[in-house]
């Protein structure tokens, strides 16, 4: 049973996220409006604070992305969740964005091992509900604030087969280690061949024009052996 924190959701009743309402703005609303972003000011702190204080005391911990669509019978499904396990098996708790699919797997492979399992979920124009395996569970409805709780969090890194929402949170990570706004973690690619297009693509065009350097794509790791995953992420350490 998850342990589910939100903050005081949206009155408005016209099914506009607070993300929709907040990135709408063009520049000629009424000055009411611009007075209310005081209001969203005083929101947005209001969730960082409950996932500071949700997640400033579960330990290390290992952020998991993956697709939300991925259904159970997919074997990407059972290398998420087996892979999960290892890191919770290895005394690592498991964050994800607690929604279906693989983030899904990563949480249920984490409640195998006995770990703590969390889930950030976040408010969509579709609701996403929290899927049944998180422990600790977060409901957020900026993904700004979403992402930092990721990042901030996790010591290492590990992206499951995805669609743009991983691609994004992918990207974002290396670019924070990239830039050392945070610590080299391990970013760690699962799925045999999935990653093959991508890493390839980023050797002969951005390496190859000096877009990025050598050490960017060294720092990506493929792998689906999950004990291999567990020496990479201890390997690293709390501030490699």
């Amino acid at each position: 049973m998850s342990d589910s924190v939100a903050p005081q959701r949206s009155t408005s009743g016209d099914g506009v996220t607070f993300d929709q309402e907040l990135l709408s703005w063009l520049g000629d609303e009424p000055e009411s409006d611009r007075a209310a972003d005081a209001g969203r000011v005083r929101a947005i702190a209001q969730e960082f604070a409950m996932g500071f204080d949700a997640l400033g005391k579960i330990g290390p911990a290992v952020t998991i992305f993956g697709s939300a669509r991925t259904p159970e019978s997919h074997p990407s499904y059972a290398l998420t969740r087996n892979v999960a396990a290892a890191l919770g098996r290895a005394g690592y708790a498991i964050i994800t964005g607690g929604g279906g699919g693989l983030m899904e797997a990563a949480n249920r492979g984490a409640r195998d091992a006995g770990a703590v399992s969390v889930g950030c979920n976040i408010e969509l124009p579709h609701e996403q509900a929290l899927n049944r395996y998180v422990d600790v569970g977060l409901q957020f409805r900026h993904f700004f604030a979403r992402k930092v709780m990721f990042m901030r969090y996790g010591r290492a890194f590990v992206f499951a087969p995805g669609g743009f929402g991983t691609l994004d949170e992918m990207f974002e990570a290396l670019t924070l280690i990239e830039t050392g706004t945070m610590p080299n973690f391990p970013a760690i690619l699962i799925g045999e061949g999935e990653w093959d297009g991508l890493t390839d693509w980023l050797r002969a065009r951005a390496l190859a024009d000096q877009r990025i350097v050598q050490s960017d794509v060294d720092g990506l790791h493929l792998s689906s052996d999950p004990q291999e995953i567990v020496r990479i992420v201890q390997t690293a350490g709390p501030h490699e």
